[in-house]
């Protein structure tokens, strides 16, 4: 939310609760049962928070209130022998489920819960996250195994190197443009109104800002300003102009982007 902070971790059953601007820590949000909180997002227009349980592999999206009155295992359904969630992005008044067995992506109305949209991901993409821009199309951070075959690659060297790709996708599933960059791990993503998109690319501990276009525009944070930390996970603040860092090894950096 504009002025807290949510922050989960792995074998707690809190939702950590932290001032947007003075970094205070707030009063823990406590769920009883709750065993391996995975990813966690929060939505402006619903005042609720989705959250990622990986209970056993099998896991459920839960929908807590921003207050932490009402929490519920939402969407306990997800979990398939060919879909498993894994992370979550939430825009609006939709959240998008990602999966790490399933090449899909899953969209849902963030207040009901109806399923709204299944967009089927190419054989050769491992997903690891996605958002929804600005303009309906969806951004997708994932691993490409067969990355050197394709030409979206052309002006660079060494392809066998380059292992990671951010695609967009028209809701219909089409490919509209990739972006290629080298030895990727864990990709999280977070795009602001105007439809820039920040990168984390935790193999080479850095943030990439692309354009629009998936361009990039240069490489905003680096190695060193991040002490060498691996980003795992990114949440961007428009309002504030705020970008917050969540690490591998816990903790969360933030950042003040200028207005680019």
């Amino acid at each position: 939310m504009r002025d807290v902070v949510y922050v989960v971790i792995g074998w707690s059953s809190a939702i950590r609760r932290y001032n947007a601007t003075t970094h205070q820590r707030l009063t823990d949000i406590v769920i009883t049962g709750l065993r391996y909180p995975w990813d966690i997002v929060a939505c402006e227009l619903t005042c609720q928070l989705y959250m990622y349980v990986a209970d056993n592999w099998d896991g459920c999206v839960w929908r807590v209130s921003s207050d932490g009155v009402d929490m519920q295992r939402w969407l306990t359904t997800l979990a398939s022998d060919t879909f498993r969630p894994f992370t979550l992005s939430v825009t609006s008044s939709r959240l998008l489920v990602t999966s790490d067995s399933g090449r899909q992506l899953r969209q849902f109305d963030a207040a009901s819960g109806d399923e709204l949209r299944r967009v089927d991901l190419p054989d050769y993409m491992e997903p690891h996250h996605a958002v929804e821009s600005p303009t309906g199309t969806f951004i997708v951070g994932h691993r490409n195994p067969e990355l050197y075959q394709y030409s979206c690659c052309h002006d660079i060297t060494h392809l066998d190197q380059y292992q990671s790709q951010v695609s967009e996708f028209s809701t219909e599933g089409q490919v509209l443009r990739q972006f290629c960059f080298p030895l990727g791990g864990n990709i999280r993503i977070a795009v602001d109104s105007r439809g820039n998109i920040f990168v984390a690319d935790s193999g080479n501990r850095s943030i990439l800002l692309l354009d629009a276009q998936l361009a990039l525009r240069r490489v905003i944070i680096n190695k060193r300003q991040l002490n060498g930390r691996r980003p795992e996970h990114l949440c961007y603040v428009d309002q504030s102009g705020q970008l917050l860092v969540g690490f591998y090894d816990r903790g969360v950096g933030v950042f003040h982007m200028l207005r680019r």
